[in-house]
């Protein structure tokens, strides 16, 4: 089934998880920070200052996510959305009202949390869990709602801020989510009941059938259930497992690198004497490669497993890094985040898959909130340590020179642990 057909046959479920990653870019940097110049100013905040307190809250909604992401999988989804959203909700109103650094933090917990985390967290686990077949192309066509708000949220909010001022465009954001797109997203989910109850049919017969194959294997041999790739894991049988902790640092790569050289854009432009400009233009080729990749990667996770494309993911970001590093044309920012963005846009599918092919779907909001959260740790802790290591003059061609190496020992860590048995 191509993807015009499967979107046809999904459209209102498929729509609810792209409303939802496109609803999350309102907690990401990019979009957070288009308001950083204001809050430091009417804060009386220095750079170092307002960066901490940013990293704190990241830093606390990292901690908190792997045990409100669990309740995914014990509260109904229709009720578990409406919560996250309403989160969502209440940090846009929060930001708009901020008067001290105190009540700064709480906006920043709550849009990093509800937003960065929960929002895409539902989103994929959703996808994950509900589709067996077309799997893949279910989490490519949902993981779009990241480039779409990439492309259009930035300019829309600069236009907005330029005549409405910034916090009245929080203020409209929140507005907008909360009598339209909440609403819609409520929508989106009627008729969830039947879709639940066929998911929870279908794991029953998967344990009936495990039973039986066990008492029919009971001579002699290992059982079906000990055997079968989807077995149901809980998240402590997970953490327990070393090859989970194999698969980590192909998965926390891309976020870690990705963030630092965002957070650090001026001073590689600075070091390889290019305009911002460039960098600000090399956006939208992130957000193309990104579209086309998740794409194809959903069609080829339907045919190959995300567990066979897992080892090889990371590669275009890899040949991204040796191209930054490489050479100071501004050429090679582009090149970078095309690299960049195909693998951002293949780690949806991939990635999002790999959990459920190995760990089941019964556990996988708790699994999929553990790694949620360690990867949300991974974008608080990228900014300090590469700025510290800019400041003692280690140049951005060895940094990404490195960045290139840890993505190629990822990749073999993960095409290890995933062809690994239990």
């Amino acid at each position: 089934m191509g993807y015009a057909q499967f979107f046809l046959a999904h459209s209102r479920f498929l729509l609810f998880g792209l409303l939802l990653t496109f609803s999350s870019n309102c907690g990401q940097t990019f979009f957070i920070s288009l308001s950083g110049g204001h809050l430091r100013s009417e804060l009386d905040l220095t750079d170092s200052s307002f960066g901490f307190l940013y990293s704190a809250a990241t830093l606390t909604s990292a901690l908190i996510l792997p045990f409100a992401g669990r309740l995914i999988d014990r509260v109904d989804l229709r009720l578990y959305s409406v919560a996250v959203y309403g989160g969502l909700i209440a940090g846009c109103f929060t930001l708009s009202w901020v008067n001290s650094t105190a009540v700064l933090f709480v906006a920043i917990l709550l849009l990093r949390l509800f937003g960065q985390g929960l929002l895409g967290h539902t989103a994929s686990t959703s996808m994950a869990r509900y589709f067996v077949i077309g799997r893949g192309k279910a989490m490519s066509l949902s993981s779009l709602g990241y480039p779409l708000g990439e492309s259009l949220l930035p300019f829309v909010a600069v236009h907005a801020m330029s005549g409405l001022g910034w916090r009245a465009t929080w203020q409209v954001i929140g507005v907008v989510a909360l009598f339209v797109l909440g609403p819609t997203m409520v929508w989106l989910l009627r008729g969830h009941g039947e879709r639940h109850r066929e998911l929870e049919a279908r794991l029953a017969a998967d344990r009936v059938s495990d039973r039986e194959e066990d008492e029919r294997a009971a001579d002699g041999g290992a059982s079906r259930a000990a055997n079968r790739a989807d077995v149901e894991w809980s998240r402590n049988r997970v953490l327990r497992d070393p090859r989970f902790y194999c698969l980590l640092p192909a998965v926390l790569a891309p976020p870690f690198i990705g963030t630092g050289v965002f957070f650090h854009q001026i001073r590689i432009c600075e070091a390889k004497d290019w305009e911002i400009a460039v960098f600000a233009g090399a956006f939208s080729v992130y957000a193309a490669g990104s579209v086309v990749a998740s794409l194809i990667g959903g069609s080829l996770v339907d045919r190959l497993s995300g567990r066979r494309l897992f080892g090889v993911y990371l590669v275009p970001h890899a040949i991204a890094l040796c191209a930054l590093a490489s050479t100071d044309h501004s050429a090679s920012m582009f090149l970078y985040m095309a690299g960049a963005g195909v693998t951002a846009g293949v780690a949806s599918p991939v990635v999002g898959a790999l959990w459920a092919e190995m760990y089941g779907v019964s556990h996988l909001g708790a699994i999929r909130s553990a790694v949620t959260g360690l990867m949300v740790f991974a974008t608080a802790c990228a900014p300090g340590p590469l700025g510290w290591l800019l400041e003692r003059g280690v140049t951005i061609a060895s940094l990404a020179w490195t960045g290139a190496l840890a993505c190629v020992i990822a990749s073999f860590l993960g095409a290890f642990a995933v062809r690994r048995t239990t």
